[in-house]
């Protein structure tokens, strides 16, 4: 039994296709950024399977074959940062102007890009869980409410799509969380 927070830094990392894949759950998030807060109702793992029945003369089922996979992620981000809106926007539709301090974002009917995706977790008794997307795409993205007394969230959908090995999901728990030696 098992409860999931997210670690001190962050729960949520992004990174391009370039970017070192994790398989461990201790190793350094290389050429990832962090995408701040995330919204008190975490994160949701979907993963959907559709099936065929194989029927036999006279009526039996004899076989069910899996014909469809889709496994999705989805939580809200509750921050507006530049990072954060290039995942939701795509990352040449957010321009920060660095002289007048102007985050300008355009809306766009653009596909956007595959990126990795990691989620790291807290787990009760000191455990620690880390999911790898390596090739993922935001391909929803939930409404936006601006409501007094209420934080901007941005809630993508993440589709996890299958990587070489056929994997479109990697999860890494550790029985400790390693010492870090100081």
């Amino acid at each position: 039994m098992s409860v999931g927070k997210p670690q001190a830094a962050g729960g949520i990392w992004f990174g391009p296709l370039t970017a070192t894949t994790p398989t461990d759950p201790f190793s350094e998030l290389v050429g990832f950024t962090g995408g701040g807060y995330v919204s008190e109702d975490g994160l949701v793992n979907g993963i959907e399977a559709d099936t065929e029945n194989i029927v036999a003369w006279g009526g039996d089922t004899v076989l069910t074959v899996k014909t469809s996979h889709t496994e999705t992620f989805q939580f809200t981000f509750i921050e507006t940062t530049a990072d954060v809106l290039k995942q939701i926007y795509g990352p040449e539709n957010v321009i920060v102007n660095m002289e007048t301090g102007v985050l300008e974002v355009r809306h766009t009917a653009k596909d956007l890009p595959r990126v990795q995706y990691v989620f790291e977790i807290l787990l009760t008794g000191n455990k620690v869980k880390r999911i790898v997307i390596p090739n993922g795409q935001v391909t929803e993205i939930g409404e936006i409410s601006y409501v007094d007394g209420e934080t901007i969230g941005y809630q993508p959908t993440l589709s996890a799509y299958p990587d070489e090995s056929g994997v479109t999901a990697y999860e890494y728990i550790a029985t400790t969380v390693e010492e870090s030696g100081e």
